[in-house]
């Protein structure tokens, strides 16, 4: 089984461009990390309509480690979300 992502854009406004890329990092190996689990792997790849969905309050740290960490928590956020 395999599972394709595709962000076509990613709009990162108020963000210097070392934090854009550690966030962009963070998302990647997070959705490494989350992908990697078999069971995960298999809930997402069941196909779905969402056109919206709400992840609430995430926080932000400053820099590029709070940068990474935000990326992390985005993928998260999104798992918990794409649950039935």
């Amino acid at each position: 089984m395999s599972v394709r992502i595709r962000i076509d854009q990613l709009v990162l406004k108020g963000f210097e461009p070392a934090e854009r890329q550690a966030l962009v990092e963070g998302l990647q190996s997070e959705l490494y990390h989350v992908l990697s689990d078999r069971a995960i792997r298999a809930e997402w790849a069941r196909p779905r309509r969402t056109p919206v969905l709400r992840l609430g309050r995430l926080p932000l740290e400053s820099g590029t480690v709070g940068a990474r960490r935000f990326g992390g928590s985005v993928v998260r956020a999104v798992g918990k979300g794409l649950k039935p």
